[in-house]
């Protein structure tokens, strides 16, 4: 096992900056997720681990060893693509074990951890056949048991999900934390899924425009998110952010926006009249009760809830209510926000969380991180 290190790690392609001024300390053993929407840099990041790129400036060490210089193979690291980079001639047997052959472990136990593998990926009848043969979510699974066998000092995993089905990605999803926890090894993983990253991971790397955002574990991303980026990147459904002004003082803060008033409660001592901005989750909004008129949007019945859209002039708003509830569009109804529950963040696209501690109750997912593997996306 080896733990992994970026200081102060840039990587520029001509004028275009991917990764900026990353520090990352990847504990031995841990699973983390680099989090993100397309373009963030989270890809590059983990290219520059594997060795595929090289950082600008900066340091990438594993374990004790910097490795900026050092070949890809040469790291002891194994990596799954999002593509599936399958040799075409060879089995899926023979692909899975191609690493296990080239260095030079005896045919039993190559057939015996292919075996443990293959059964494990659910590729044992597919062991005889070649790549083309596969669709595209099987051709995935063997890139992933073919990083699997060699068990390497870290996994490095490029989305390697994204192609399969939603049952088999539920599966597969718990079989690579189980796998983690039965190997103890290091996983960096690269995801634009938050479900994955939630479900799966020790902390998570949120990055945006090629800096990092936050680096926590997953509950205290969700509850505490350090800015707007990423309050409003995290949840499903995503949380409402709404622009407004705060007013007032120190244990007497309110939020005001058009159609909303709030007092703002547990600010810390960052917070300053002036522009702000207020996000709500949708478990922080009760519709059907409250002193706050709304015109009721959409509806979508999920069988154990449903998702509710609400309007207050041009501001929308997501709420989840029991499934027994009938409401229709363009309904008026009554709603009120729990003042306990939401977060407010200075005025920009990055606005800092102005919280002073954690939102008391109520603010973590619907479903317990326990459970998330089991749900379907």
């Amino acid at each position: 096992m080896a733990d992994v290190t970026f200081s102060n790690v840039q990587k520029h392609f001509g004028a275009f900056r991917a990764v900026q001024d990353l520090n990352l300390d990847i504990r031995e053993g841990e699973f983390v997720s680099l989090l993100g929407p397309s373009g963030c840099g989270k890809t590059t990041t983990l290219r520059m681990l594997a060795g595929l790129e090289f950082p600008t400036s900066g340091e990438i060490r594993i374990g004790d060893r910097v490795v900026n210089d050092v070949a890809p193979g040469k790291r002891d690291i194994a990596m799954v693509f999002q593509s599936y980079a399958l040799y075409p001639h060879m089995t899926v047997g023979e692909n899975i074990a191609y690493p296990l052959k080239k260095r030079g472990v005896e045919k039993a136990e190559r057939a015996r951890m292919l075996k443990d593998t293959a059964d494990m990926l659910q590729l044992t009848p597919l062991l005889r056949r070649k790549p083309r043969e596969l669709s595209g979510g099987q051709q995935q699974r063997v890139a992933l048991g073919r990083a699997l066998v060699r068990d390497p000092k870290v996994f490095l995993l490029d989305e390697p999900l994204s192609n399969l089905d939603a049952k088999l990605r539920g599966h597969m999803r718990a079989e690579l934390i189980e796998l983690h926890r039965r190997l103890g090894r290091t996983m960096v993983y690269v995801t634009h899924d938050q479900l994955e990253a939630m479900t799966m991971s020790d902390r998570i790397a949120v990055m945006e425009g090629g800096k990092l955002q936050q680096f926590a574990p997953p509950q205290e991303v969700y509850r505490e998110p350090s800015n707007r980026f990423v309050a409003g990147f995290i949840g499903t459904p995503g949380m409402t952010i709404i622009d407004g002004a705060l007013s007032g003082s120190p244990g007497a803060w309110r939020f005001d926006a058009p159609g909303i008033s709030v007092e703002a409660r547990h600010l810390g001592p960052d917070a300053a009249e002036g522009a702000a901005s207020m996000g709500v989750r949708p478990e922080a909004l009760t519709i059907g009760t409250g002193d706050t008129p709304a015109t009721l949007r959409l509806v979508e019945q999920t069988g154990h809830e449903n998702i509710v859209v609400v309007s207050i002039g041009d501001i929308r708003m997501t709420g989840r209510t029991t499934p027994d509830k009938v409401w229709s569009p363009g309904e008026e109804v009554m709603i009120s926000i729990d003042p306990d529950m939401p977060h407010f963040f200075a005025d920009g696209p990055n606005g800092k969380r102005l919280n002073a501690k954690p939102s008391p109750r109520g603010n973590e997912p619907s479903h317990s991180l326990s459970n998330l593997s089991e749900v379907s996306p």
